[in-house]
């Protein structure tokens, strides 16, 4: 099981794994940008807070650079 992990600007570090990241996007896409609103602020336990409002809109950024 992958637990979703979520940063300003990405998801967590995958170490280049491309299996690893589609597995934690699509984790992170499903269990919490498809489930909460943009509101929603979420505190990583390093780097800056966030809402998913600020961060919705780089997803498929994210998808297309594969980290």
């Amino acid at each position: 099981m992958t637990i979703p992990s979520l940063f300003p600007g990405g998801v967590g570090n995958t170490q280049g794994d491309a299996g690893r990241f589609q597995q934690l996007i699509g984790d992170v896409s499903t269990k919490i940008f498809d489930t909460l609103p943009d509101d929603t602020w979420f505190y990583p336990g390093h780097g800056n807070d966030s809402t998913l409002g600020a961060e919705r809109p780089h997803l498929a950024e994210w998808r297309e650079r594969g980290w």
